[in-house]
């Protein structure tokens, strides 16, 4: 029995080390993220349940979009996704940012497979948002989070407790059969952001620049797209 498993964790490690050393792990540009959060943008609002996410996301004061968090595991289990966070002021109708972060967690249980969910946070009030400010956060922990509700003009506003600071949605494909959100960690990407801005710059800060940028538009067309279908 212990040699045996001995041998479940030595295949363990090694699917885990060959799963995270996997392109899909690695680090991306903000120009690539920005395109891939498009496509996410995109996808989802073709889905026929899509319009109340798009009231949710009217509703709030941010979005935060990971086109692709790849959960990987075989036993023991891990995921990794990079994404951003635009800040959007319902009174004017401008948005701000992009934010660039990561998503990472652990978990274990009997598990195998590689899973890519592509995962779009909905944040509602200013606990939420506040949580983005600093450089890191647990979901479940630091912030409490709750499956988005899904459907054709549900009224998000007055149907869900818009108390709870953050939303999620997804699109999963692969071997498993959901996310997990509960003990996620967010992480800001100091690398990200410095590149994209051209300097060192805090989360906080961020969220105070006008998304201007030629990069960034056809984003924001897309989730006004999205916000357009809820009302």
């Amino acid at each position: 029995m212990i040699k045996a498993g001995k041998n479940i964790l030595a295949i363990a490690v090694t699917f885990l080390t060959l799963s995270l050393s996997c392109p899909l792990w690695a680090g991306k540009t903000p120009e690539h993220r920005i395109n891939e959060a498009i496509k996410t943008i995109g996808n989802m609002s073709e889905q026929d349940d899509a319009q109340t996410m798009g009231e949710v996301i009217d509703k709030g004061v941010a979005v935060a979009i990971f086109p692709s968090v790849v959960k990987a595991g075989f036993v023991l289990g891990g995921q990794y996704g990079e994404g951003l966070l635009l800040r959007h002021d319902r009174k004017t109708g401008k948005w701000y940012g992009p934010s660039f972060f990561n998503i990472a967690g652990g978990s274990f249980g009997l598990q195998i497979g590689v899973q890519s969910t592509a995962l779009v946070l909905a944040v509602v009030n200013e606990d939420g948002l506040k949580a983005f400010r600093g450089d890191t956060f647990t979901l479940g922990g630091d912030v409490a989070v709750a499956a988005g509700p899904v459907g054709r003009r549900t009224s998000a506003a007055t149907d869900i407790n818009m108390n709870t600071p953050i939303y999620s949605y997804s699109m999963s494909k692969g071997l498993f059969a959901g996310l997990s959100l509960e003990g996620a960690t967010i992480n800001h990407d100091p690398s990200a952001n410095e590149l994209y801005w051209g300097k060192k710059i805090s989360p906080a800060d961020i969220l105070n620049k006008q998304a201007s940028s030629k990069e960034i538009k056809p984003l924001l067309k897309e989730i006004e797209k999205l916000i357009r279908m809820g009302k």
